[in-house]
Order: structure tokens, then sequence, then C-alpha cells
């Protein structure tokens, strides 16, 4: 883990409260930091508040009526609690949503393409501006010309991930990118985000049900239920807790499948603290 003494985290939120529609209370009292060159893990199982704080960070919360109503969100020291998406991606921030959100009747290369544009401004125009996207995603050179809507599951991950790194962000923020994914695509989509980190040095937060791989790339974890941060520490230790072994990873057996359906409103600080 790098030296953050001296410098203030990427991304910050202080005793954050997130409610929707002024009534749906959907997080309470987050407190968690992202500092330079870190990933961060948040776990937790649907309905737990991932998407919610990573909503909020980008500002894409704000279009779905979203507020954080009590705490703070700063962005490298600055406050930027409740501000709207377009200034977020200004400051860098670029957010991969659920789903594979690619653009399935563009091809390849023009889904690349939307990566040069901020606020519908190019930012640039070189032939070298898709080369970190096929430096970690060589597969994706070969199907420029193929509509994003005829690539594989796989295919579709890779190009959604390519396309934010050409906007080359100070801080990516992940929504559940092994979806629907077979596992040693997974394993290997993670490995490679693991990579772009460290060579790229941009920071991450990866909010995503499969604890065993998010937890391997990751420097520090979140792992929420019900709206609250129930454990928080380095990854490393996160993984060797008997609590998340049993009810995280399968009670450290091999298994690929790391979800939390059989424990979805089971509060883990009851039974152990």
């Amino acid at each position: 883990m790098r030296d953050t003494k001296d410098t203030p985290p990427v991304v910050a939120l202080d005793n954050a409260e997130i409610v929707y529609d002024r009534t749906f209370l959907a997080v309470q009292g987050v407190s968690l930091e992202a500092h330079r060159g870190e990933i961060v893990a948040l776990l937790g199982p649907n309905g737990a508040g991932k998407s919610t704080i990573l909503k909020m960070i980008s500002g894409i919360g704000r279009t779905e009526r979203g507020e954080v109503t009590r705490g703070s969100v700063s962005f490298e020291g600055e406050e930027v609690t409740n501000d709207k998406a377009n200034k977020m991606v200004g400051r860098g921030v670029t957010h991969i949503l659920e789903g594979r959100r690619v653009f399935e009747d563009l091809t390849v290369e023009e889904n690349l393409r939307c990566g040069l544009y901020r606020e519908g401004r190019r930012l640039r125009s070189h032939k070298d501006d898709y080369e970190i996207a096929f430096e970690y995603f060589p597969q994706l050179e070969d199907l420029l010309d193929v509509n994003a809507g005829y690539t594989s599951g796989g295919e579709q991950q890779m190009l959604v991930i390519a396309r934010a790194l050409i906007h080359r962000p100070n801080l990516l923020l992940l929504d559940e990118p092994s979806l629907g994914l077979a596992p040693q695509l997974v394993e290997d989509i993670f490995e490679t985000m693991r990579e772009i980190n460290r060579e790229e040095d941009i920071t991450m937060i990866i909010a995503d049900q499969n604890a065993k791989e998010t937890l391997q790339i990751a420097d520090h974890g979140y792992v929420l239920e019900g709206g609250q941060i129930e454990l928080s520490g380095p990854a490393a230790e996160l993984t060797d807790r008997e609590e998340i072994k049993e009810f995280y990873l399968g009670g450290g057996s091999d298994s690929d499948e790391s979800q939390y359906s059989d424990v979805r409103h089971y509060k883990i600080r009851k039974r152990y603290n």
C-alpha cells in the first residue's frame, strides 16, 4: 500500500446519509476513503447501498432524486457534496454502471470513440487515442467493426472498461463488473484491473458481490448491510476474518461463487461483535 499520510484521500464520505425522493433512507452514517492509487472494495448483498454510494460520488444519483442529506462527500480535499455528474466528470471521475452499458447499435470503435468526449466536446484527436484500450484489452482491436450488441458479455465488459480508460480518469468507479460472467473470465478481468491500477495509477472503487475476486485485488474493503458499514479494514485482514470466510467466501473453500443469497438479511455485527 502506498504512503498517503501527507495527501487527502481522492474521495471520502464522512458520516454520509443518502435519501431518495426525500423519503427513502438508502445509506446512513457511512464513512469511507479511497486514497491515491488504491483499489477499494465495496461488498455486500443486493440493496446494501453499494450502488447508491457510487452514484452519489459520481453525481449520477442526483439525476435519480438522490441526495446526501447529512454528512459530506469530498474529492481531493474539496467538498463536492451533491455536485452534479458533469462537474464530477470534469474532475476526472468515471463511473462504469452495472450491466455493461454499451451502445449496442454502434460498433466497438464507435463505442470507444465516446470515451474521447466530455460535455459534448472531443478532448483529443490522435491515432494513439485507443492505445491504452488495446494495451490492456488487445482482443478489442479485432472487433472494431463489429456492432457492440453482437459481442459476448465478456467482450462488452472489456469494452466499457476500455472506453473508460480512454477518458483518462483519476477515479474509476465500477459497479458489479463480475455480473453474469464466467468465473475464469472474471478472474482475468479483475487481474487486468489490478494491472491498470498499478501501471496507470488510477484509483478505483469496485462494488461487487464477488468477494473472493474483489478482495484479492483490493487494498482496503468495506462490507455493507442495510445501508451501513458493518466491517472495514485492509483487504488481507478482511479475507482472514472468520465471518468473511463463512458468509462471503464460502467457508474458505475454492468455490468460484462468492455470492450473498443465503445471508442477505444476516447481520454480521450481531453475531460476531
